[in-house]
């Protein structure tokens, strides 16, 4: 198996003008149609995006393990009660925001299966930008660590206080046995700074969000923000990340979340051959027709649209 492995945040994106289907999945399904069966013959990882608006259940994850092949791989993102809780109490009230040891181990009995069986390529644990870096916030995310041990580990942050205090903040992390996520999004005064040329840890995890700056704060659709194609040009450092970071021997997984129209799709096959890797799977016409930069590089097959 290769060190790196490239895919997509998400792999369900049925309605709004981003859909994916039409597009990257087709319109007219066939009877019993599988969309991340259909995804897994084109990508070897996913990142899961169902888990952080509900708690994972085993058959759930025995479901996605059954409908994928053996060698792909799942990084999972913890349930928000733990890292967003402004969204989790909007929905379920101030006595809803009570973690306990409980909270945890309900998590990890969804997610063990994935885990069990090889598969897990990291558990996500991704804050929001109003996560600061405060003795108490510090103090929570080395609480969370300690109790998802042993699992493979990447901790989003984004707010700027946290690069600002640089080397303590890859203590904490070290010490919890986690990969500090590398994420390209547009910067503002608060976001946080980040380099492409750090030490490679065990695992390296990057994250590309796209640069959607003018609709990042202000769009009518919550989807509208990650409308933003990469270019050929913008991945290459990405692709020079993951070359040196595996040359060195880090586990390397990389998501695209750009998914707005299936976006993060062709994004990810392009750099999958930036990385002189095999682009499995047929592609739809309509994806050559909409992003030209996978003509040559994919292989074409004439789907129901």
């Amino acid at each position: 198996m290769s060190l790196v492995s490239v895919g997509t945040s998400g792999w369900h994106y049925p309605t709004g003008a981003g859909t994916w289907n039409g597009v990257f999945y087709p319109a007219r399904r066939p009877r019993g149609f599988d969309e991340l069966a259909y995804y897994a013959e084109h990508f070897d990882t996913v990142e899961v995006n169902a888990t952080f608006y509900r708690m994972p259940e085993a058959g759930m994850s025995e479901s996605w393990l059954r409908r994928t092949p053996a060698g792909f791989v799942f990084a999972v993102k913890l349930y928000q009660k733990f890292t967003h809780p402004d969204m989790y109490l909007a929905r379920d009230g101030v006595a809803g925001w009570d973690l306990s040891r409980a909270d945890v181990d309900l998590f990890r009995h969804g997610l063990d299966p994935i885990a069990e069986a090889g598969r897990l390529g990291a558990l996500l644990v991704q804050f929001p930008p109003s996560f600061h870096r405060e003795p108490d916030t510090a103090a929570y995310l080395e609480w969370l660590l300690g109790h998802f041990a042993g699992y493979p580990l990447a901790v989003e942050l984004r707010h700027r206080s946290w690069s600002d205090a640089a080397d303590e903040t890859s203590r904490l992390l070290s010490a919890g046995g986690a990969a500090s996520v590398l994420i390209d999004e547009p910067k503002f005064r608060d976001s946080i700074r980040q380099t492409l040329d750090g030490p490679a840890g065990a695992l390296t995890y990057v994250r590309l969000h796209g640069r959607n700056a003018r609709e990042w704060w202000s769009h009518d659709q919550a989807e509208d923000r990650y409308n933003y194609l990469y270019s050929r040009d913008e991945l290459e450092p990405f692709a020079e990340v993951a070359r040196a970071r595996s040359k060195a021997g880090s586990r390397v997984l990389m998501y695209l979340n750009n998914h707005f129209s299936a976006k993060a799709v062709a994004n990810a096959a392009v750099l999958k051959h930036e990385l002189d890797q095999l682009i499995p799977g047929d592609y739809p016409a309509e994806m050559i027709r909409r992003y030209p930069d996978l003509e040559g590089l994919v292989r074409t097959a004439d789907l129901p649209l």
